[in-house]
């Protein structure tokens, strides 16, 4: 049997399901601080306590870019873009939250980073509304 011709072909599929899986992660984490504004000051004062400058600012910005990342993502919508977006996010996010912590706090920041690194560099496959 040979795997790489009998699988090769499943590679868009795949594709797709990651981006459905990444996608409904990065809705799932966000979608409270969108629902709830106490969550959204709560997230604020957490940038606050790690530095961050204008923190309501930057809680704003990191979710609701987060939230449409994640939209893009499961529509296959502007995926290198909000890729791009989301290694910048995430970079940010490791380097003034999580240098100096637990691989396992670290660990759902770095596989959301190297998934948004991957989609940059492959774009989002065939399915999806607008491929880039």
């Amino acid at each position: 049997m040979n795997f790489q011709k009998t699988f090769s072909k499943y590679s868009d599929l795949s594709l797709f399901f990651l981006r459905i899986a990444f996608g409904i992660r990065l809705i799932w984490g966000t979608q409270d601080n969108i629902l709830s504004f106490e969550r959204m000051r709560e997230f604020a004062g957490f940038l606050e306590a790690n530095g961050f400058p204008l923190p309501m600012v930057s809680a704003f910005a990191s979710v609701y870019l987060q939230f449409a990342a994640g939209v893009c993502w499961m529509l296959g919508l502007w995926v290198r873009e909000s890729a791009l977006v989301m290694v910048v996010n995430f970079v940010i996010a490791i380097l003034m939250v999580h240098i100096g912590d637990t691989y396992i706090n670290t660990a759902p920041a770095i596989h959301i980073l190297m998934f948004a690194f991957f989609l940059l560099c492959s774009g989002g496959g065939k399915y999806g509304i607008k491929r880039s």
